[in-house]
């Protein structure tokens, strides 16, 4: 309705921080008129004053939105239409700026989890919390060091009751760290296998997609109705090899898998209409944006 109740505000900013208390204390501060309610000028006001750095951020956040979906609205004109080379030029572009997002991705969620940690820790009398430590791309090594800190004896979640098991889950992550600080240091070269060059009549690769969605407890049956009314609609398209779905019994999470005959087919797949209704009406069931994995696997081994 344009405006925010006490429990509507608490349902979006509880942090795990803030008490109940606290964060109704944050309500009424920002509740200039004195209605129960937040407007959009209240909330616009009360966090402009506190923006510093971040406004400058948030504003090219907003023109880098702009510019991505003029970018994508180009791409979709253009990519079939152009040549091969013009088409791998576009997919390592996406590619890139994907890559470049999530490293940028990774250090916000590095920064949140500082801080959050390092005002629980004030909160549960820590005498000494520890240095707030933001991480930039392309420190890897030291954001793993940081969040294995969370596995030493000194830290307030070790348990002699599992002592043993992370002993080896550490073990296993050492393995994948060492390998890769050797990618990074770029001076592994890697070269395929004779074995792996395909025939020329041999078949295009196969696109596996994985697609997590955490649906809203309140919005399950209107989910399942859009999703089999999708699946049915990906079934019926040429190029679709096979759909499975999987909920795990205990929460409201789905895991949809599709096989398709390869990427372009994919590609086709999602500017259909019935993908895009499914992907709007997502926006309504979902808790959190839906998370998507893709592999490519020979079709002919």
């Amino acid at each position: 309705d344009g405006k925010l109740s006490f429990d509507e505000f608490k349902a979006y900013f509880a942090d795990g921080v803030l008490s109940e208390e606290e964060l109704h204390e944050l309500f009424h501060t920002i509740d200039t008129h004195n209605t129960d309610n937040l407007d959009t000028e209240e909330l616009s006001e009360y966090f402009s004053q506190h923006l510093g750095e971040y406004e400058n951020v948030l504003s090219v956040l907003e023109d880098l939105n702009i510019s991505i979906l003029k970018a994508m609205d180009k791409t979709k004109k253009d990519y079939q239409e152009a040549s091969n080379l013009e088409q791998f030029v576009t997919r390592f572009l996406l590619k890139e700026t994907l890559n470049q997002l999530q490293s940028l991705q990774s250090s916000l969620e590095c920064a949140m989890e500082t801080t959050e940690e390092q005002t629980r820790q004030e909160r549960q009398g820590s005498t000494e919390p520890e240095a707030l430590s933001i991480q930039w791309p392309g420190k890897r090594s030291v954001r793993r060091l940081q969040r294995n800190n969370s596995l030493l004896p000194n830290s307030p979640h070790f348990s002699t009751g599992w002592i043993e098991e992370d002993s080896q889950w550490m073990t296993q992550i050492n393995r994948l760290q060492k390998l890769i600080d050797r990618l990074e240091k770029k001076d592994l070269k890697l070269e395929p296998f004779e074995e792996e060059v395909l025939e020329e009549n041999a078949k295009s690769h196969i696109m596996i997609v994985q697609r997590q969605m955490s649906v809203i407890e309140e919005e399950i049956e209107e989910f399942r109705l859009a999703l089999k009314q999708y699946v049915e609609s990906a079934c019926a398209q040429g190029g679709c090899l096979h759909v499975s779905i999987q909920k795990l019994p205990s929460d409201s999470r789905f895991t949809i898998y599709e096989f398709w005959e390869n990427s372009n087919v994919w590609n086709t797949h999602l500017q259909m209409n019935y993908s895009k209704t499914f992907q709007r009406s997502n926006v309504d069931f979902l808790e959190t944006p839906e998370l998507i994995t893709t592999m490519l696997v020979p079709g002919k081994y």
